[in-house]
């Protein structure tokens, strides 16, 4: 039976939607496709044909700035005086009782002189059993502790050096920093060896906490100079290559450099390394009187005297023979000793700050101390003897 399209039913109305959305959705991918395809299709068949490459020469680079000669002649006489340190600390095994040596961390330092005496940060090298140095030749040595000192957080090691020794760094002066004057960081950031960076100084006199029990670290320099992991123990170098410094700390939330790096001044590693090398140890300028920080501040609040409470002077030291007093006992009551007030005519409010004081003076030099004796003041010269 032949089909009749007169007789035949009509599409239906939805069945007529459904198709064209049909096309309509394949016309629409195909002109996506082609949109795709289309600059590749242009570039291969439309594109005329590709002339040969051109080569391009190298533009002059001309003379480089005055500065930028400056800082490469810096850095390279420089770079041979920087060491890179890594430490190891002994551990136990509890069960086997077997001991290793595992990493503890790196550092950086310094030449000091021509007898292999390497300067850093008495952190870089706190808690360790060994220390390696390596030159910026590439030389290893093991290294010796010579000295170190907490307070100032310097300490010095000792290198065999043979023949090459390396030059030690120049010496410059921090007194008389101001505060825009450039300066150059070398050091091992992160372990990355030997790296540059510069920046100015940023403040002058800055004062970091020590710790509990300890003296402030007093007199830092604030320089913007990028200071990383690594870069401790490094020489903070002035303009001229002249040692200024001593990279130590920075502040910074995340543990990376935030612009504001702190450096030893130079001025206090001449003072305490000579007496490491000679005596093992820092020898403190001190005034011959135990204190102590915990009684002091409750003896400031029941008084409401600030400075230092004299709690004994020891026997024929240098507080006894100028006159100093300490606490005193009698029948009826507990008399109160001396109390410091300034040093030099700057005031002292904690035992941290006293011991701070004095140690911008030497041994056997006299200060002038501003003592309170019940409703008395007066002015006391005391020569300074070696401490503890």
């Amino acid at each position: 039976m032949r089909h009749d399209p007169w007789t035949s039913p009509a599409p239906q109305r939805g069945d007529v939607f459904v198709r064209r959305l049909l096309w309509l959705a394949l016309v629409v991918a195909v002109l996506m496709v082609l949109w795709h395809w289309l600059p590749a299709l242009q570039a291969r068949w439309l594109a005329p044909a590709a002339a040969p490459a051109a080569e391009r020469t190298v533009t002059p680079r001309g003379d480089l700035a005055a500065d930028e000669l400056a800082t490469i002649e810096l850095f390279e006489k420089a770079r041979d005086s920087v060491v890179f340190i890594s430490t190891a600390q002994v551990v136990r095994d509890a069960w086997t009782r077997n001991v290793w040596e595992v990493p503890r961390g790196n550092g950086s330092g310094f030449i000091w002189d021509d007898a292999g005496h390497v300067v850093t940060n008495y952190h870089v090298i706190e808690g360790a059993s060994s220390a390696i140095v390596r030159l910026a030749d590439g030389r290893d040595y093991r290294a010796a502790l010579v000295g170190a000192s907490p307070a100032h957080d310097i300490a010095v090691l000792r290198i065999g050096v043979g023949f090459k020794r390396p030059p030690p760094v120049p010496i410059g002066t921090s007194h008389d920093l101001k505060v825009g004057r450039k300066v150059f960081a070398i050091g091992n950031p992160f372990g990355l060896d030997w790296t540059l960076t510069t920046g100015i100084v940023s403040a002058l006199d800055r004062t970091l906490d020590g710790g509990p029990g300890k003296p402030p670290i007093k007199h830092l320099i604030q320089t913007d100079a990028a200071i990383n992991p690594g870069n401790s123990g490094g020489p903070l170098l002035d303009s001229a290559g002249r040692l200024i410094g001593i990279n130590t700390a920075i502040y910074s939330p995340s543990g990376a450099s935030a612009g504001i790096g702190f450096a030893v001044p130079v001025d206090t590693v001449v003072r305490v390394v000579p007496q490491q090398i000679q005596h093992g140890r820092y020898v403190r300028p001190a005034l011959g009187i135990e204190v102590d920080e915990t009684l002091n501040q409750r003896l400031v609040a029941a008084t409401g005297v600030q400075g230092v409470y004299v709690l004994r002077v020891q026997p024929r030291g240098a507080a006894e023979q100028a006159g100093l007093q300490g606490v005193r006992m009698t029948p009826q009551e507990l008399v109160p000793g001396d109390v410091i007030v300034a040093v030099e005519g700057k005031p002292v409010t904690s035992v941290g700050a006293l011991l701070a004081r004095l140690d911008d003076f030497r041994v056997g030099d006299t200060v002038w101390l501003s003592v309170r004796r019940g409703e008395q003041s007066r002015e006391v010269a005391v020569t300074l003897q070696p401490g503890v």
